[in-house]
């Protein structure tokens, strides 16, 4: 990974006219006692920033943009070497006490490029294969999903940023990921022990479905990438 920096960029967007977690997870990440962490969040509504979170949001758009074209301007002005790993993050999960430094300290253990943490059981879950498996701590994938949480390490920030704007809602991301990381014979997975709650809004409340699967299809006929059967394989499991 070259040079340590201890240091995080999180990155997200929040929306200032739905229901939303953005003062816990900004708080919550802001504890870390392990990593020095840098937050800059975007801001779509016509509503203000909310005191506790105004001084890490550095975007406030009225009107949305795709939401990966968005991360693209957050971190377009940064110096993406200065830090050790990226984490996007959706505004509307719940993340457990001391949740950073554990779910990081696991994800070094097993040596992810690219990580997610499992979804809990009573969460929205689009795909099955992410939901917390009980008994495990980690587990070796091919496949780490586009949300609502996951990281990027310094290692592969050329490999996938930015990111593809032909799919602007980062639809297709996960299938074709895999093939780029597996290219470098790095490893991505999932980690069980820091399961992350994601059930405050129903997913694809917020944009087109159709738009979003037309532009992913497109994305997937240009791209090498696994099919689900391909993609949902735990290849090795840590208890």
């Amino acid at each position: 990974m070259g040079k340590v920096s201890n240091s995080v960029l999180v990155s997200g967007i929040y929306l200032s006219e739905q229901k939303n977690n953005i003062e816990h997870i900004v708080d919550e990440f802001s504890k870390s006692s392990q990593w020095n962490v840098i937050q800059k969040w975007a801001l779509i509504g016509k509503e203000s920033a909310p005191p506790p979170v105004k001084k890490v949001t550095v975007l406030h758009l009225e009107n949305g943009l795709p939401k990966f074209v968005l991360l693209n301007k957050l971190l377009a002005g940064e110096i993406l070497d200065d830090y050790d790993f990226i984490i996007i993050s959706d505004d509307d999960i719940s993340l457990r006490s001391g949740f950073l430094d554990t779910y990081l300290d696991l994800v070094l253990k097993y040596d992810f490029a690219l990580a997610q943490p499992a979804r809990t059981h009573s969460s929205y879950i689009d795909h099955p294969f992410v939901e917390q498996l009980p008994g495990l701590r980690a587990r070796k994938t091919r496949f780490v999903e586009i949300g609502p949480l996951f990281s990027v390490r310094r290692d592969i920030f050329s490999v996938i940023l930015p990111f593809d704007q032909s799919s602007g809602m980062g639809w297709g991301y996960d299938f074709v990921w895999p093939c780029l990381i597996e290219k470098i014979l790095l490893r991505m997975g999932i980690i069980d022990a820091t399961p992350v709650e994601h059930s405050l809004r129903k997913p694809v409340r917020n944009y087109n479905y159709e738009d979003a699967r037309r532009a992913m299809e497109n994305f997937l006929s240009m791209n090498p990438h696994l099919t689900k059967g391909e993609a949902f394989r735990i290849l090795e499991s840590y208890a």
